[in-house]
C-alpha cells in the first residue's frame, strides 16, 4: 500500500494573499509544512500541489518536490484528486494543510493508521474540546461520531445540543469534539467524491465534508491530543511568534 502526502498550496488567498511564501523564523510557511511532512514514517512521498510558479520556485529552492495543478480547483481535495488521477500507483492520499507550519508528524501518521482497515474510505482527525471558547466558537467545526468512531455530522454550531442543562454545564454532561482539518482518502473514494455536486448540507454549513456524509460515505476518525495552529490571516502569525 503506497501512500502519498499532498500539500495543496495556492497563492491567491482572499484573506492572506501569498500565504505559503510568508517567512516564519527564517523559512517560508510552505517549507516548514513540507519539512514536517517529510518527518513522518507513514508517507512514501510528499509533494506540493500548486498552480502558481512563485510557489513552485520556492519549493525547488528548498529542495522539495512540486506538481503543477489546474487553476480552477475549489478545494484542496480537488487539487489532490487531479494528482491521484495521474498517479494510480498510490492507493492512499493524505491531504496536508499548507497553512499549519508546525504540524506534528505524529498527527499525519495517526491519520495514516486509519487505513490499516481495508474498509476505510475517508478519514480525518478530531480533538476533545475542553474550553467554553472552543465549544461555542462558530469558526471551529464540531463533529459527532458513532460507536465505531465514524463521523455522523459536522457543524459550526455546538453539537450535540444538551437539552437538560445550561450551556455553561454542557461539558460536564458530554465529551465534545472539534474537527482537525487534515484528510485521508482511499484513491477510489477520492475520485468519486470530487465528482459529486455540492450538497445542501455543504452549502448550508460551508463544510465540504458534509457532501461526503450526505452522499453516504463513511469518514473514519481518530482522536488526537495534539493541537494544530493554522494561519488564516496575517494576524494569526502572532499565534506562533513564541514557537
Amino acid at each position: 500500500m503506497k501512500i502519498l502526502g499532498i500539500i495543496p498550496a495556492r497563492y491567491a488567498s482572499t484573506r492572506f494573499p501569498g500565504k505559503p511564501l510568508v517567512q516564519i523564523n527564517g523559512k517560508s510557511m510552505i517549507e516548514r509544512v513540507y519539512a514536517q511532512a517529510k518527518k513522518t514514517s507513514g508517507l512514501d512521498r510528499v509533494v506540493v500541489a500548486t498552480d502558481d510558479p512563485r510557489i513552485a520556485e520556492e519549493v525547488v529552492r528548498f529542495g522539495g518536490e512540486y506538481v503543477m495543478t489546474g487553476p480552477d480547483h475549489q478545494s484542496g481535495t480537488d487539487r489532490c484528486a487531479e494528482i491521484a488521477r495521474e498517479w494510480p500507483e498510490y492507493e492512499i492520499i493524505i491531504n496536508i494543510q499548507g497553512d499549519e507550519p508546525y504540524i506534528d508528524p505524529a498527527q499525519i501518521d495517526l491519520l495514516v493508521s486509519c487505513f490499516e482497515s481495508e474498509s476505510t474510505e475517508l478519514a480525518t482527525l478530531i480533538k476533545e474540546i475542553h474550553t467554553q471558547e472552543e465549544l461555542f466558537n462558530q469558526n471551529i467545526p464540531k463533529v459527532v461520531v458513532n460507536s465505531r468512531q465514524e463521523a455522523i455530522y459536522f457543524s459550526r454550531q455546538t453539537i450535540p445540543f444538551i437539552r437538560n442543562g445550561e450551556p455553561a454545564q454542557w461539558m460536564e454532561k458530554h465529551q465534545f469534539y472539534k474537527h482537525i482539518g487534515i484528510y485521508g482518502y482511499r484513491r477510489a473514494a477520492l475520485l468519486e467524491i470530487t465528482n459529486l455536486v455540492a450538497s445542501p448540507l455543504e452549502l448550508s454549513e460551508s463544510l465540504e465534508q458534509l457532501r461526503w456524509v450526505e452522499n453516504g460515505y463513511k469518514i473514519q476518525t481518530r482522536v488526537t491530543a495534539l493541537e494544530t495552529i493554522a494561519i488564516d490571516t496575517p494576524a494569526d502569525l502572532n499565534k506562533i511568534a513564541k514557537l
